[in-house]
């Protein structure tokens, strides 16, 4: 069962999340995976301090209804997602991102003049049962593709998130593996994008996806996460780089 609050595994990340010292690229920290709203903007947040490519960074993923994506983050686009979903996006802007933790299961994201977005978390029993299931679960098995694709299978329904992945390629072309293994549910949301409301919470009427990468139709938090890049660790090749025309913009 997950016993303690989301506010306390965020803020442990940083002095706990350790990377397995070989050439994959890798990440750890925790993750809003995904928020979609009734207006159809589609909100997820990334907070890694744990990075094998650079400093520790958090990002911002915005769909906007016309299903053009943004990625904001405080690093550089080759040193954060855009890295790896640069090809499906129509910018990578540079921005200051913030996270401020309300009460221990209630947070704000912030981007200066572009986002203001408030969470409030919550445990449920299947949330709880998933957390249980992974944390139990031995490392090589988060290994196996066959496992986690039969997981992916699972548990998307059960969390009532439509389809789910933790392993697939990205859209630049390197393969994924993800490693949640604290689950939350994102209980209550509002977003103000640009001095607009993005609506209420709510699935999109087609769910979205960045290459394998499925993005769940209701809010999910997840801490103690691990992403892994295994194509990455061949003959350290660096991984394909943003297109020239999402070239790094930085924000006003």
């Amino acid at each position: 069962m997950t016993t303690q609050q989301p506010q306390t595994y965020a803020e442990e990340t940083e002095s706990l999340a350790e990377l397995p010292a070989d050439t994959a690229e890798r990440f750890a920290g925790y993750a809003v995976l995904g928020m979609p709203f009734s207006s159809g903007y589609y909100l997820a947040f990334r907070d890694f301090p744990a990075s094998s490519i650079g400093p520790g960074y958090r990002a911002v993923w915005m769909r906007s209804p016309d299903q053009q994506w943004t990625v904001y983050a405080d690093a550089p686009p080759h040193l954060s997602c855009a890295r790896y979903f640069g090809s499906a996006l129509s910018a990578a802007i540079t921005a200051e991102i913030t996270v401020r933790w309300n009460s221990p299961s209630s947070a704000t994201i912030r981007i200066p003049a572009v986002l203001d977005w408030r969470i409030e978390l919550a445990s449920s029993r299947t949330s709880s049962a998933v957390s249980a299931l992974a944390l139990r679960m031995p490392a090589q098995l988060w290994r196996n593709e066959r496992v986690l694709r039969t997981m992916g299978m699972m548990v998307g329904p059960l969390l009532h998130a439509g389809k789910m992945r933790f392993s697939g390629v990205v859209p630049n072309g390197q393969s994924f593996r993800a490693r949640p293994l604290r689950v939350w549910i994102v209980r209550s949301a509002c977003a103000s994008i640009d001095g607009t409301d993005a609506g209420r919470p709510g699935p999109l009427a087609q769910q979205e996806h960045l290459g394998d990468f499925w993005l769940p139709q209701r809010g999910l938090f997840v801490a103690d996460l691990g992403v892994t890049f295994p194509s990455t660790a061949t003959d350290g090749t660096v991984a394909v780089q943003p297109p020239e025309d999402i070239a790094e913009k930085r924000s006003s």
